[in-house]
């Protein structure tokens, strides 16, 4: 299996190129950093610079894809440069190489090269000045200083800058995602408190239509026919009450709409009458006081909702509606006749009891609907205090 290699950048190449060509000019006209009677010169062949230079300009092409095996291969260069007349070319790529090291290698790399350099340059001053008691021996700290630390130094500092900036940019992008949940949590929500209060405010007097028009249909009695179609109409204009209602508040939002579409528990006995005109025997018990506006919303529209299964479901007899407020809580108790077997006035989706135990979860209250010795009954608890839900 053969190791596919990165495919070096083209600025490299115009690097390596470039540099190539500027050493060989430099040599051509003569010019080295040390002569030839340096005794570090052991290697007088003219042409020998030109061997170090060759190797480091190779290595560029590696800065970004393999930059710790271009900077290993651009040292054992450099040390062969230091035998020769030497080129200043040499020192400047070697340099550009220590520098892509830091910025291009692994974090293990870039956290250690700048403290091996640094370490480098301390002891390539220090030690030579202490052993030959000359201060000028100091300069080979600040030639390392130059070669390696500057160069590794600055490949740090430029890294730090880019993971910083790549840092910020995910932040922003992760911030700018978070941003868009919580809109498609609100809009998801808003959608869903829509839905509840469309089919809490048209479902009760839709299935009215429903009964009666049945009623009328079936039977031929005139009159019984005209106080069907009356409860029909009464029916008919108050479901597009309550729609032109809520098209209201989704046109305007400046609440003017809001209370005539936000029913408080003050409606019961009108909700009440309403039943009754449909056909249903109620019995209303409403034993709490004053309830934040939230609680008496729910405590509503659960009402209503329980009125509009019995008017579709519930066999013959009363439906009793109980509210008491106690312990910090509004207690809701609506029970009517259940038959099992019965066919239902008219259709139902299951939606509403949905709905019901969504306003008590919403509230962080509880919510309880099934049959139970001859009964249907619908329980819901939902806490006076407006915190802590659900």
């Amino acid at each position: 299996m053969r190791l596919a290699l990165p495919h070096p950048h083209r600025d490299d190449w115009r690097i390596a190129v470039g540099g190539l060509l500027g050493g060989v000019l430099l040599w051509a006209l003569g010019i080295h950093p040390r002569l030839g009677t340096d005794p570090l010169v052991l290697w007088h062949a003219p042409w020998a610079p030109l061997v170090p230079l060759a190797v480091t300009a190779a290595c560029e092409p590696l800065r970004r894809g393999r930059p710790r095996l271009g900077l290993l291969i651009g040292t054992a260069a450099l040390v062969l440069d230091t035998v020769t007349l030497g080129s200043v070319v040499t020192i400047v790529l070697y340099t550009d190489l220590m520098y892509a090291a830091v910025l291009y290698g692994t974090p293990a790399a870039a956290r250690r090269i700048p403290w091996v350099t640094g370490m480098l340059t301390v002891l390539g001053g220090v030690v030579p000045a202490a052993l030959w008691r000359d201060p000028q021996a100091l300069l080979i700290g600040v030639g390392v200083g130059v070669v390696a630390f500057g160069p590794a130094a600055t490949g740090a500092l430029v890294r730090n800058h880019r993971d910083a900036a790549e840092a910020a940019r995910l932040r922003a992008e992760q911030t700018a995602l978070l941003a868009e949940m919580d809109r498609t949590q609100a809009v998801t929500a808003e959608r869903a408190r829509m839905a509840r209060e469309l089919h809490d405010m048209v479902a009760n007097h839709l299935s009215a239509i429903a009964i009666h028009s049945t009623a009328a249909l079936s039977i031929g009695d005139p009159r019984t026919s005209g106080e069907a179609l009356a409860v029909i109409r009464e029916n008919s204009v108050a479901g597009l009450a309550e729609m032109r209602r809520l098209i209201g508040i989704l046109r305007d939002g400046s609440g003017d709409l809001e209370p005539a579409a936000s029913p408080t528990l003050d409606g019961l006995d009108a909700l009440v009458d309403g039943a009754r005109a449909n056909g249903l025997d109620v019995t209303l018990d409403a034993g709490h006081g004053t309830v934040p506006t939230p609680v008496g919303l729910a405590a509503y529209r659960i009402v209503q909702e329980s009125l509009t299964n019995a008017m579709k479901h519930a066999a013959r007899g009363c439906v009793h509606i109980v509210l008491r407020q106690a312990g910090g809580t509004l207690g809701i108790r609506v029970t009517s006749p259940y038959r099992p077997g019965d066919t239902p006035r008219a259709p139902g989706s299951g939606a509403g009891l949905a709905g019901m135990r969504e306003r008590a979860a919403l509230l962080g209250g509880t919510f309880e609907a099934g049959p139970g010795d001859a009964l249907w009954t619908v329980y819901a608890t939902l806490p006076l205090s407006e915190g802590e839900p659900a």
